[in-house]
């Protein structure tokens, strides 16, 4: 597995497949091409058929220097991933000097043909079941493994990821109004934050996770600055359950860290062993690794044992099993916000039935992430990131 840096990506929403992933491509593709006077950029499948509402076509245009045509094949694909794109630059005469093939796949990644062979593996485990069995011969915990691969660097990288997190957060409080685009969607979170102070004990942890779910989702559908954990469109998660128990709680920030150790190497399994992406194994693949990585992290912050975290992160993920990646209008606002208000809360349930428990389940970690992957490639084309089917077929106005 590689580092899990590459988990926690810090950069603009809406989308790390549809707007994190294509800029990047452009970037290299410009760097390689600074001769070209023009390009062409075919987009293809989810890209294609989501690329619109994600800004797929944007971002694009404003990373490339020179003017760029963009073609949609809605209704084809490139054989490696359903995210792929076709990047063409052309001299002053008009002649074709470079193509490349080039495919998004998640959390903001990119991959061509030869991608296999640059990978930089640095985990020699890449199952939650091997881990453990290592840790049991040389001791340690989850997080003690990370740093240990990874080394002290790790820290800082995880403190940035920390501060962004926290900045996404307040920034999403304090705004108000509309999100863009063409479902003019009210922003709810600071609403939410005046309801949680006026809350009874009872309502107003949940209420706050709410508002802190809400806060980050809603920065990401206006493109603002999130991380990806693992993914833009299930950013909202994690953030929110760690926040609540930092600021209601008065857990430490270094404490903080190691949670988001353990968060990391959770979705860096599902990533290496089945898919984060939305567009290849639906919205289980974001939302419900999100959701995994959330509560394998509060166990960790409530002293949960190796077992109890592995339990809690097998719990996130298996109560997403088949949920499928349905925006209506290509946006990441329906569902996509509520869902992430809803996974943070179902993520700290999950951590708290797994430390309640001796860390004994029927179902490993490790199946329950080949189970979600079989799912993902079982489900239609129109359940992952095409908005042709689920909510999205109801449109604007009822069903299409």
């Amino acid at each position: 597995m590689e580092t899990i840096k590459k988990i926690f990506k810090i950069g603009n929403g809406p989308s790390s497949s549809h707007t994190m992933g294509p800029k990047r491509a452009a970037e290299i593709f410009a760097k390689e091409n600074p001769e070209a006077e023009t390009f062409k950029v075919y987009l293809y499948g989810s890209l294609a058929l989501t690329g619109k509402g994600h800004r797929t076509d944007f971002i694009i245009e404003k990373t490339l220097p020179k003017p760029t045509e963009i073609i949609w094949k809605f209704d084809e694909k490139l054989p490696l991933h359903p995210n792929g794109m076709i990047f063409e630059a052309y001299n002053k005469s008009e002649e074709l000097i470079k193509s490349w093939e080039v495919y998004s796949i998640g959390g903001g990644e990119i991959m061509d043909k030869n991608s296999n062979s640059e990978k930089i593996n640095i985990y020699p485990q890449t199952t939650m079941a091997d881990i453990i069995l290592h840790l049991e011969k040389e001791g340690g915990t989850l997080w003690e493994y990370v740093l240990g691969i990874e080394g002290e660097d790790i820290m800082l990288h995880m403190k940035e990821v920390w501060l962004a997190m926290k900045d996404a957060i307040k920034r999403g409080l304090e705004a108000d109004g509309t999100l863009p685009g063409v479902l003019k969607l009210r922003r709810k979170a600071a609403s939410y934050f005046v309801k949680a102070n006026m809350q009874n004990k009872f309502a107003e942890d949940d209420t706050y996770l709410f508002a802190y779910a809400l806060a980050v989702s809603e920065e990401n559908a206006a493109a603002g600055i999130v991380v990806t954990a693992p993914t833009c469109g299930s950013s909202g998660i994690l953030p929110a359950v760690l926040y609540l128990l930092f600021k209601r709680y008065e857990f430490s920030e270094n404490r903080i860290l190691k949670a988001l150790l353990v968060a990391g190497l959770v979705g860096n399994l599902i990533k290496e062993n089945a898919s984060i992406s939305g567009a290849e194994v639906g919205c289980q693949g974001e939302v419900g690794s999100a959701c995994a990585m959330a509560a394998a992290a509060v166990t960790q912050l409530l002293g949960g044992t190796t077992y109890q975290i592995e339990y809690a992160a097998s719990s996130g993920l298996e109560h997403h099993l088949g949920l499928t990646c349905d925006p209506i209008a290509g946006l990441v606002q329906i569902p996509c916000i509520e869902r992430n208000a809803f996974g943070a809360q179902r993520a700290l349930d999950a951590a708290l039935y797994a430390i309640h428990s001796d860390g004994r389940h029927m179902v490993p970690f490790d199946n329950v992430v080949e189970v979600m992957e079989q799912t993902g490639h079982d489900l239609p084309s129109l359940y992952k990131e095409t908005s042709k089917g689920g909510l999205a077929s109801f449109g604007l106005h009822g069903r299409k």
